[in-house]
């Protein structure tokens, strides 16, 4: 009963939200009610699952149904000896806590604590939990090389350690357990819902699954997800592993229909299997504090040794809440799936390096939501996307200059919505190496996205013609081609839905059965 109250708040708050936006006043002679993007309309009647527009709904917690929970505070670090006087290393004191909670939240009091290696979390419904950024401090002494040495290189072959751009001193780790259930047998096209299976292996409605695709020599799938214009992949030597999780809505004898529409074809050719998605973590949160590191000036590209903040890695249903993270190389590594990051700050007092302080503000995963963040400093990549991520949202947040960094291989199906970027200079600044595809995959979409100055589409090197860019602060004249680019220029302050991601997700919530 409290499950359905729940989402039936969400839904209504969605819904009010909406309507407040459809009821602004007129701008210079044109009713704000009629700016509408023909992909979506007001309220998605000109949405379809198999069409340009994906479906975005499905990210961060639990498929961004439940709100984030409040979890009670079973423990606090002082029990276990630590000291916020700012003297103390607590790194200790707080692996202690860990390892003696078995569920619910760890309080850490406010004060300064001294951190001098990983904290890991490598279990289940753990929640570290501060009394507010700037009151909870936790401050990292350490670099990730000087205390877990791990050297690599670039794809260049520049001497960097690996923690320029992996590892945080709160490291949450886990494992997917997607193992093979049984091979897919039928074909289909994306925005289908239904596949027939070689065996039916016991499968259950609302069981999480993983639909799972190998390429071939050829790289079709790869093709495939650039909408056939990958450019140069040479450098992509092993054929790329495609996988896309979604509960089962129904078991009919050899055949399933998946809840979410799938965002690409399945073919025999690309070896499709159904998996299992079992992550031994999840229901792991860190929240209401600051994580600080020495104020060092900051060297450039690739000198990072890892003043990382937070990473996951193989974890599904985790948060970030309410967290400032200051003077890092970068600050969040978040490759898990279907986890949220919400009211992030990050900032830095370090001597920038080319304008900026830091490599990577927040790197994505696969389904996962950031929103409600601020970026008070400026890195090489502030939001990066990069080998095969897909249905990431980016939304309701600014930055002094965003870059929204696409690093090649193919990420594809990922939202930026409602942004304030900023000065607008560097938003399509992006990394990567050379013949490793464009930075862009398919359908990668930019909507509602304000800024200081006029933003072009792209150049061609960015990504494939399927990309989508509408509201954007832009001169240009909208070129709606549906089987080119699709750029409807739309005034950012005008376009209806901001919030896209919250119109599909209202839209889908409310046509969703109460459990």
């Amino acid at each position: 009963m409290q499950r359905r109250m729940i989402k039936k708040l969400i839904v209504v708050r969605l819904l009010v939200s909406l309507f407040c936006l459809a009821t602004l006043p007129t701008f210079n002679g044109v009713a704000s009610g009629q700016i509408l993007s023909e992909l979506w309309g007001r309220t998605g009647e000109g949405w379809e699952p198999g069409g340009r527009l994906p479906d975005f709904s499905f990210a961060g917690y639990h498929f961004g149904e439940d709100p984030l929970p409040n979890v009670k505070t079973v423990t606090d670090v002082l029990r276990f000896g630590a000291k916020g006087d700012g003297k103390t290393d607590c790194t200790q004191a707080f692996i202690k806590a860990i390892k003696a909670t078995d569920r619910g939240a760890i309080l850490i009091p406010a004060g300064r604590y001294l951190i001098s290696d990983i904290i890991w979390i490598e279990k289940s419904n753990i929640v570290l939990r501060g009394e507010g950024p700037g009151k909870t401090v936790i401050h990292v002494t350490e670099e990730l090389e000087n205390v877990r040495p791990n050297m690599g290189a670039t794809t260049s072959g520049r001497p960097t350690s690996n923690y320029s751009w992996s590892g945080g001193f709160l490291w949450i780790r886990g494992n997917l357990r997607q193992q093979s259930v049984t091979a897919i047998t039928s074909e289909t096209r994306r925005g289908a819902k239904k596949l027939t299976l070689q065996k039916s292996a016991n499968l259950k409605e609302s069981q999480r699954v993983t639909v799972t695709l190998r390429d071939d020599e050829q790289k079709t799938l790869l093709n495939h997800l650039y909408s056939g214009d990958p450019g140069g992949t040479k450098k992509i030597a092993r054929p790329v592993n495609l996988g896309m999780v979604s509960r089962i809505d129904s078991v009919r004898g050899q055949e399933i229909t998946l809840e979410r529409p799938l965002r690409f074809d399945v073919r025999k050719s690309w070896k499709p299997i159904l998996e299992t998605f079992d992550p031994t973590v999840r229901e792991v949160g860190i929240e209401n504090l600051t994580i600080s590191f020495p104020v060092k000036p900051y060297r450039g590209h690739f000198t990072e040794r890892g003043m990382n903040g937070i990473a996951m890695n193989g974890v599904a249903d985790c948060w970030v809440r309410n967290v400032q993270i200051s003077n890092g190389d970068s600050g969040i590594y978040l490759a898990g799936m279907f986890c949220t990051v919400d009211g992030l700050t990050l900032d830095s007092s370090r001597q920038a390096k080319g304008g900026t302080t830091g490599h990577h503000g927040v790197t994505f995963g696969t389904d996962c939501l950031l929103q409600n963040f601020n970026f008070k400093t400026h890195f090489i990549h502030d939001i990066t996307l990069a080998y095969l991520n897909a249905g990431n949202v980016t939304k309701n947040g600014k930055g002094i200059n965003l870059s929204l960094d696409h690093h090649k291989v193919a990420p594809h199906d990922n939202l930026f919505c409602n942004l304030d970027v900023g000065q607008g200079s560097e938003i399509w600044r992006c990394g990567g190496g050379r013949d490793l595809g464009k930075h862009c995959g398919a359908r990668g979409t930019f909507w509602c996205i304000k800024s200081r100055q006029d933003i072009k589409w792209p150049g061609a090197n960015f990504g494939p013609d399927s990309m989508i860019l509408v509201g954007l602060r832009t001169s240009a004249v909208s070129t709606r081609d549906p089987n080119g680019k699709w750029f409807e220029a739309i005034p950012p302050e005008k376009l209806e839905p901001a919030d896209l991601h919250a119109a599909q997700l209202a839209r889908r919530l409310k046509g969703k059965p109460s459990n």
